[in-house]
């Protein structure tokens, strides 16, 4: 399995890294990453398309989930019943944002691999034909840093751009005729999840950023930046909120 692994994924990116390190001006292995990030995200654009959709699909139903749980509190068959006539009516699956996460979840593990042990010079031999050997390879890029070491600022950094698109995608708070209700509970415990989740991420990224390769920190925070500008372009004008009637 491990080796099907690396044959798929970590030699192609490999070998894709070191073209471009060897193209680009100047031999600088900071942009060839930021290069390499750029053509992966283009790949797998599909796939985080359909799961900010989905993601911001259910943002914006959450006050009618809510809202539905709070009239069906005690009638759960109906409870289940309306809320896939809500996902039905308005074509959403709650699920279709999980897969294209996890897809994604290999090439992190990959562009890591090919850090912890690809860049050293013997793995070379993994180069196909066509692709030059350098030799070795500058880990120094644009003049100080060191990706082959843990940087503290850049871990920081790449903790901040989370935030931010954690931020971009919280759920909202229900109306305020549904919080002050009955079963108002629920609701709370959804918006003190949903607070935990915008510091714990970004924490957990710095935390998990500062003991890594920073090549690979700045493949992280390349590729987060992205997807912040993706959610912005696709969300950022503020859509009028449907109607949806609960039928009782």
């Amino acid at each position: 399995m491990i080796q099907l692994f690396n044959t798929i994924l970590v030699q192609p990116l490999l070998n894709l890294l070191v073209f471009i390190y060897n193209t680009v001006p100047g031999n600088d292995l900071g942009i060839a990453i930021i290069i390499l990030t750029l053509l992966i995200k283009l790949v797998l654009y599909p796939l985080s398309l359909q799961a900010i959709r989905s993601q911001k699909a259910m943002q914006e139903l959450q006050p009618k989930m809510e809202e539905i749980k709070r009239l069906y509190k005690n009638e759960k068959e109906k409870q289940a019943k309306a809320m896939m006539d809500l996902y039905k009516e308005n074509k959403v699956n709650p699920f279709s944002s999980c897969l294209p996460l996890l897809i994604q979840i290999p090439f992190l593990l990959a562009v890591y691999q090919v850090f912890r042990v690809g860049l050293q010079s013997k793995s070379f031999e993994l180069l196909y034909p066509f692709v030059q050997n350098p030799g070795t390879m500058n880990l120094i890029s644009v003049g100080f840093l060191d990706l082959s070491k843990p940087n503290l600022i850049l871990a920081a950094i790449t903790a901040l751009a989370q935030f931010w698109q954690t931020k971009m995608l919280m759920t909202k708070m229900p109306p305020k005729e549904v919080r002050k209700t009955e079963g108002s509970k629920d609701e709370d415990m959804m918006a003190m999840m949903n607070k935990q989740m915008l510091y714990f991420m970004p924490a957990m990224t710095f935390f998990i950023g500062f003991s890594l390769p920073s090549g690979l920190i700045l493949y992280w925070l390349v590729m987060t930046l992205l997807t912040v500008l993706q959610q912005y372009f696709m969300f950022g004008k503020k859509k009028k909120e449907p109607e949806i009637t609960v039928i009782k």
